[in-house]
């Protein structure tokens, strides 16, 4: 609870302390009674006051609010004056649980500005110069150390580079880059001193898009009303009407005007709708908590009730569907040589390298390499490994490279390597990143619940994303995309009218989890940004967690409707009787805190998940 929240909670617990004290005393003068029961009826309700008198005053007068002040007000009038605190006493409850739901509000994703330097090494009259990142114009040259972040979007100068663009596509398999080329903001470089031509300011970077497209998704999702003030709309007016009706009509043919104002109030009282205050609100807490035991955490009544009508899913690739690891699918040797072979040389000429795949490669081998055997190795960024081994040069890297050393190559989908000795071609390794064991199970569960399709969007080629798409059974596939194309994506979907949640883990992925109905995020390896964004966050990073949680959101809702109909219907044969005065004010409230607690006990139902 945040200290607003325990202030509320002191609130409610004194003022029916005071209920529950002046209850208990003697039989005092009428005014006694009324100035002390309006002790705990001001203390607890004077918000509410407050609110719909504001309301009142700019025209917005059908909510629950508005509602809960001319009830109460009534009931004091006729002097009732426990049933008003009571009264405001179950809504101030039901608003204090709905709170504690709700949670911390999405922030602006601080963690986006770290991709940018604050100081930017820049180029200017032969010397070298760190300036602010706003201060460096376009066609400026800036340097960038190895393992530094490239600050502003540019072209590439020298000759080639290795990237690592994971936070800005979300793949972890590195990026070669050649002269003349396009350089985003945000890569981190693995290779030696870059220097870049500047081609656009900081305001207008990538990454300073990235956080536009957050703010500016954020704000286009329309987030859900509140059911009761929903409700309050229609149910308000009706029941005022009713009131009035009820107070004028029946006196002009009878006369009897005390007796029919009198029931008139009474109507009023007996209209607040406790049990659905309380109840519908106390569900979604519920749904919440029960949630947050199986390592799901939901952000609000408004995620759980947006989850339960999703009928599409959106997946990042890395690191959501797939483990974000490497490892080797298929080793194809050529004629002569053998995969262990092969491999033996791979894992040699890798040796000394500390790139993912390199590491890859050498758990594959299973045995330390023999660095006796190895009389150089030059890692080429951009290109792969240039090694002296057993007195043969060994060429390990992407084709490009090898076609460079005059290597002739055959032709491979995927992320691939290709090793030569003495520019004799030996074969291929095919690199792949594997899906997570439990993801074709998990899409098959979502499907069983009623989700329409599937849909993965990455940043990876096409051949690698066709391959884990087929493996997991994911029903279309987009590739190639940075944040503003998986955006677009998704957006085109919201505007067929489709229901979407989105599910990522990168920092890449915030647009996207921001823009999406329900946003959700792994978040045990799951980047600050996507966590902050997202509606619903998966601690343990399982799939599985998935299904469970559409199940359980549906249930919830099930619950809640089930609440509404019973309070609404035990609730309208009450009025009616209390309309033709056969229903006093006790029973009236003897009938609301029954149906109260009925709808309570349901609302419990919501803390059991069923996996």
């Amino acid at each position: 609870m945040n200290r607003k929240q325990k202030k509320e909670l002191f609130r409610i617990l004194f003022a029916a302390l005071l209920l529950f004290g002046f209850f208990l005393l003697p039989d005092l003068p009428n005014l006694a009674r009324l100035l002390l029961y309006l002790i705990p009826y001001l203390l607890i309700g004077y918000d509410v006051l407050c609110t719909a008198g504001w309301n009142l005053l700019h025209g917005k007068w059908l909510d629950e609010n508005f509602l809960m002040s001319v009830s109460t007000i009534g009931a004091l009038v006729i002097g009732d004056y426990p049933e008003a605190v009571a009264v405001m006493l179950f809504y101030s409850v039901g608003e204090w649980f709905q709170g504690i739901a709700v949670g911390r509000s999405r922030r602006a994703i601080a963690a986006l500005t770290e991709l940018c330097p604050d100081r930017v090494l820049c180029e200017r009259d032969g010397r070298e110069v760190e300036l602010d990142a706003e201060e460096v114009e376009v066609g400026e040259i800036i340097l960038v150390r190895p393992g530094g972040r490239v600050p502003l979007d540019g072209v590439l100068l020298s000759e080639e580079a290795m990237l690592d663009t994971a936070a800005l596509t979300g793949e972890s398999l590195p990026v070669s880059v050649r002269s003349g080329e396009t350089v985003l903001s945000g890569s981190l470089s693995l290779s030696g001193l870059l220097r870049i031509r500047v081609t656009a300011p900081l305001s207008e970077s990538t990454v300073s898009r990235i956080l536009e497209m957050v703010e500016d998704a954020a704000e286009k999702k329309a987030r859900s009303e509140a059911f009761i003030t929903r409700f309050a709309r229609f149910y308000t007016p009706a029941v005022v009407a009713g009131a009035i009706l009820l107070a004028v009509v029946p006196p002009l043919f009878t006369g009897a005007w005390s007796v029919w104002i009198e029931r008139a109030l009474t109507f009023l009282v007996v209209s607040c709708p406790c049990a659905l205050v309380v109840s519908v609100p106390l569900t979604f807490f519920g749904g919440i908590g029960g949630a947050s035991r199986h390592g799901i955490l939901v952000k609000g009544s408004s995620a759980l009730e947006a989850l339960a009508s999703v009928d599409t899913f959106l997946f990042d690739k890395t690191g959501t569907l797939t483990e974000g690891k490497f490892r080797i699918a298929e080793i194809l040797p050529a004629v002569g040589q053998t995969e262990e072979e092969l491999l033996a040389l791979a894992a040699h000429a890798e040796a000394y390298s500390t790139h993912p795949i390199a590491a890859c490669i050498r758990e594959a081998y299973g045995k330390e390499p023999d660095t006796a055997r190895i009389a150089r190795s030059d890692e080429i960024a951009g290109g792969g490994i240039d090694a002296l081994i057993d007195g043969r040069r060994i060429l390990i890297g992407n084709r490009a490279y090898l076609e460079k050393e005059a290597v002739a190559v055959p032709a491979a989908e995927g992320s691939v390597l290709y090793l030569a000795a003495d520019r004799e071609y030996l074969g291929l390794v095919r690199i792949e990143d594997r899906e997570k064991s439990e993801a074709s199970e998990a899409l098959a569960a979502l499907k069983a619940s009623g989700i329409r399709e599937t849909v993965m969007l990455t940043g990876d080629n096409a051949s690698a994303a066709a391959a884990i798409a087929g493996r997991c059974g994911v029903d279309r596939y987009y590739a190639s995309l940075l944040p503003g194309g998986k955006v677009a994506v998704e957006e085109e979907l919201l505007r067929a009218g489709r229901r979407v949640a989105f599910v990522g883990d990168g920092m890449n992925d915030a647009p996207v989890l921001a823009r999406a109905d329900v946003g959700i995020a792994m978040g045990g390896i799951g980047s600050d940004a996507a966590i902050e964004a997202a509606d619903i966050v998966l601690f343990d990073d399982s799939l599985n967690r998935l299904p469970v949680a559409c199940r359980h959101a549906k249930k919830t809702l099930r619950i809640v409707r089930e609440n509404i109909f019973f309070s609404l219907g035990i609730k309208i044969g009450i009025l009616i009787l209390s309309a033709l005065g056969l229903c006093d004010m006790w029973w009236a409230v003897f009938g609301d805190v029954g149906v109260l607690i009925l709808a309570t006990l349901n609302a419990m139902r919501a803390l059991r998940v069923n996996k």
